[in-house]
């Protein structure tokens, strides 16, 4: 299980005297935690391997949304150590679908689904997401989509 996996990556950063990856598990930990209060169980429960990857998910993103925002107001510096952060998170983030194979699919579901005009993206959008299931970036799987109206 992946909330084990990151308790026990604690201990070992704590021991190798890694800052960086300890600050990130626990990070994760931390959101974990949250995660359990906020549905209503006990701190000292785990999380199903689905919930923690949801868990890490919403930190790569934060990650991203940070470094971006710290290169638009020029810090650098806080900018690379969230970078850092991001390679550590990603370790656990399921292989992302290239372009390629969202297209694939999304022109099969098109099909399937029976979408002619522009206006039902979001029914599609939709369908997609569900299929992806976290595979896929939000952002490509909605620019293949607009493309295919084109």
């Amino acid at each position: 299980m992946i909330h084990k996996q990151i308790k026990e990556k604690i201990k070992e950063a704590l021991k190798a005297r890694a800052e960086i990856q300890l600050s990130v598990f626990r990070g994760l930990l931390a959101a974990f935690i949250n995660e359990l209060v906020a549905t209503k169980r006990k701190p000292n429960k785990e999380l199903s391997d689905e919930e923690a990857l949801s868990v890490i998910k919403k930190q790569a993103k934060q990650r991203k949304d940070s470094i971006e925002q710290f290169r638009n107001g020029g810090r650098n510096d806080l900018a690379e150590k969230e970078e850092k952060e991001l390679v550590i998170i990603s370790e656990y983030l399921p292989k992302e679908m290239s372009k390629e194979d969202i297209e694939k699919i999304a022109k099969s579901k098109k099909k399937e689904l029976g979408i002619n005009d522009k206006s039902k993206i979001g029914i599609l959008m939709g369908a997609l997401m569900k299929e992806f299931k976290g595979r896929a970036d939000g952002a490509i799987v909605k620019e293949v989509a607009d493309n295919l109206f084109l």
